[in-house]
């Protein structure tokens, strides 16, 4: 394996509505003609696939919200009306790409697929996000709407929108659940409800608007945020056929049918919500529960009231939260099938807590926005269930362990970094040359960053993961990438370096803890002091450091570089003590 990506392997999208293009890395040609071989590609774009199953369960119940109950031909009429309205009422055309600042409603839900329908290219940002990280990816990809929920959290999403259209950076504005800050609230926004409202009662054919051309089952279908390296997340292109395989594969090995019911608590516009809840619910005639928040007694309520048959993806920090509530003793949970764990490896002492007093068998999983998937099998014993997040969801999937540094693939079980390629995985970064020659090999393996090792139990290959080598911090879900914080910090007057680094938690898995070398006669910033001026830069607030430790110099390693390592150790053997005094 090498470190080189094939440059010349670049494509220039079939569409040319956006003034600068659609680039994106394509699959060879020998690749993408294995796949449609094997069934795995389907030559059908995204919005067709779901179209199709929406028709198929029309009377059968799709979506589930805290406002609705819609069956799959009602959710159908509405993204219907979505798609055609929003090409009348804005300026987008078929090709644009969106951005979202949308949270777990079911105007998120209309919106996303309306988009694909018109073939839109959602942009699958989230509402946690500042306006600095929106601003930069809209800029990135070339975004020309935003999608936004006026009533999420303390009705801060307007202003950012305003932001955008006042310097430029997009040209339209759609406000959902507005209230009295709808379109009018201010110039180049448009309503949602008014939007749904002119699609129902237009003329305009999907086909006819050039939607088809714009959806080709070879173009991008959607532009996803990746776990990046350093900086702001890297985008990642989803192919439709590729997205499509990766959904409706995840809904196959999980045994998902129309007796499944889906729910789901987290960021549902997040990779994991678009491929692990909503694109494959649907693609297999499942009801999705889409719950407001992760909020523990409003999951219990939910599963008294809908009786979920899965959720397939639990945090930790929510699995915990399920074991610490009194509540959850007095709920009947034999209704869930499938409890997926993913986003960090889960405590064995959790998993048998779990079990024992839950009566919950624990699987895990491991996912990314780059594609790779893996999870346990059903059945399987509790080594593979408690120390591995189990094999890859496709057959066609292939994984290679190789050496950080020289790229030799090791084999037995030796630690290594995690690579991977397959029919979902993606073939390099949206303009991003440069990170693509590392993070790619010739061969089009993704280099994940992750270190992992290959378990052997009895006939079958498992894989765990055992650390990583990028330098992001995992927050529950949530991943910080340390070198935009440190970026941000040390535009501060009073800050002469800085280092941002994981510190342990029980709850969230890692939180941030930034190491402060102030300048001389400046006092040292408090957690309070540094957030201030982060915010005020537009970072998202889940990014911001949590504890802040003031030192004189940053130690560094053997070849000169701020040894990060020593840090981590630092702040871990002081909360270590810290919890040994407070004991």
């Amino acid at each position: 394996m090498t470190n080189a990506i094939l440059v010349d392997n670049v494509l220039v999208d079939k569409t040319d509505h956006c003034t600068d293009g659609i680039v994106a890395v394509p699959y060879p040609s020998e690749f993408v003609e294995r796949y449609r071989a094997a069934g795995y590609w389907r030559s059908r774009s995204l919005p067709d696939e779901i179209d199709a199953s929406l028709r198929a369960h029309a009377e059968r119940t799709a979506l589930v919200t805290a406002d609705v109950r819609w069956t799959y031909a009602e959710l159908r009429q509405q993204i219907q009306a979505f798609a055609r309205g929003v090409l009348d009422a804005t300026d987008l055309k078929p090709g644009d790409p969106v951005m979202f600042q949308m949270g777990n409603v079911a105007e998120t839900i209309v919106a996303y697929l309306g988009a694909v329908t018109a073939g839109l290219r959602p942009v699958c940002t989230l509402p946690q996000h500042g306006r600095r990280e929106i601003g930069l990816l809209a800029r990135h990809v070339g975004a020309r709407g935003l999608f936004t929920q006026a009533d999420f959290g303390k009705g801060q999403l307007p202003d950012i929108a305003r932001s955008l259209l006042a310097d430029g950076t997009v040209t339209t504005v759609v406000v959902a659940r507005g209230g009295a800050l709808d379109g009018a609230a201010f110039d180049g926004a448009a309503n949602y409800d008014a939007i749904i409202e002119r699609g129902r009662t237009s003329a305009t054919e999907i086909e006819a608007a050039g939607i088809e051309a714009a959806s080709d089952h070879e173009s991008i279908a959607v532009f996803q945020l990746s776990g990046g390296t350093t900086g702001l997340p890297k985008v990642a292109p989803r192919l439709h056929e590729e997205y499509v395989y990766n959904s409706r594969v995840w809904g196959e090995v999980r045994g998902w049918s129309p007796e499944t019911t889906v729910l789901y608590p987290l960021p549902i516009m997040h990779n994991a919500g678009i491929a692990l809840a909503l694109q494959p619910a649907l693609l297999h005639g499942a009801t999705l529960v889409l719950a407001a928040s992760a909020d523990n007694g409003l999951l219990l309520d939910l599963i008294e009231s809908e009786k979920p048959t899965t959720l397939p993806l639990v945090p930790p920090a929510l699995a915990i939260r399920m074991l610490d509530d009194p509540r959850t003793r007095t709920v009947d949970l034999t209704c869930i099938e499938d409890y997926i764990v993913g986003g960090q490896r889960l405590p064995v002492e959790i998993s048998r807590r779990l079990r024992d007093e839950l009566g919950i068998e624990v699987r895990q999983m491991f996912g990314m926005a780059e594609g790779m998937f893996m999870v346990t099998p059903a059945g399987a014993d509790e080594y593979t269930r408690f120390h591995t997040v189990g094999a890859p969801i496709s057959p066609a999937d292939e994984v290679v362990i190789a050496d950080p540094v020289t790229g030799e693939v090791l084999t037995g079980a030796a630690v290594g970094e995690l690579c991977v390629r397959g029919p979902y995985t993606i073939r390099g970064y949206y303009r991003a040359d440069e990170h693509n020659a590392n993070a790619f090999t010739a061969d089009g393996f993704y280099r994940t960053g992750d270190l992992s090792r290959r378990h052997l139990v009895g006939e079958h290959e498992y894989y765990s993961i055992d650390g990583r080598i990028k330098d992001v911090i995992n927050r529950g879900v949530e991943k910080i990438h340390a070198e935009e914080v440190e970026e941000l910090i040390v535009t501060h007057p009073g800050v002469a370096t800085v280092a941002v680094v994981a510190m342990p938690d029980a709850v969230l898995g890692e939180r941030a803890c930034a190491y402060l070398v102030m300048e001389p006669g400046h006092a040292a910033l408090t957690v309070a002091t540094l957030a201030e001026h982060l915010t005020a830069q537009g970072l998202a607030k889940y990014k911001l450091p949590e504890r802040v430790e003031a030192v004189d110099t940053l130690p560094l390693s053997n070849i000169g570089k701020v040894s990060k390592k020593a840090l981590r150790e630092d702040i871990t053997d002081k909360l270590r003590r810290e919890h040994v005094a407070g004991a």
